[in-house]
């Protein structure tokens, strides 16, 4: 009888579930279950690697600001300390400027940890054999 309501539910009205069991998953992700899944997974790759290398870019610029802008005042800085104070500076910088990016990453994992836990109830259903008819 659960089984039965999971199975017409408003989310997956509006969707055609080619899995004979329910999910609460939204209906844009049960149309093409792995597609979806390739695509959220390819897209939070992008977005981390985007804001790690951001970071990175960020971390590079200070750097350099940091070592030849001294240069031009008779003052040498080590690279060592120059990139230890990128990297400090770099930091909190990188949570302001590249917060849309922080935010992308963020839902992205959210996303992968909700369809994770929900495959996970839906295995631990079946094993139970309340997924079948």
């Amino acid at each position: 009888m659960n089984d039965e309501r999971r199975k017409h539910s408003p989310e997956q009205d509006s969707s055609s579930d080619s899995r004979s069991e329910g999910t609460s998953r939204p209906a844009s992700e049960n149309r093409v279950d792995g597609a979806v899944r390739a695509s959220g997974t390819g897209s939070l790759v992008r977005d981390v690697a985007l804001y790690s290398l951001a970071r990175l870019g960020l971390v590079a610029v200070l750097a350099l600001v940091i070592l030849y802008v001294p240069r031009a005042f008779g003052v040498e800085i080590p690279l060592l300390v120059a990139v230890l104070f990128a990297v400090l500076i770099a930091l909190p910088l990188s949570l302001v400027l590249f917060k849309s990016l922080r935010r992308r990453v963020n839902e992205g994992i959210a996303a992968v940890d909700e369809r994770r836990r929900t495959d996970r109830e839906d295995l631990e259903n079946r094993l139970r054999g309340e997924g079948r008819r």
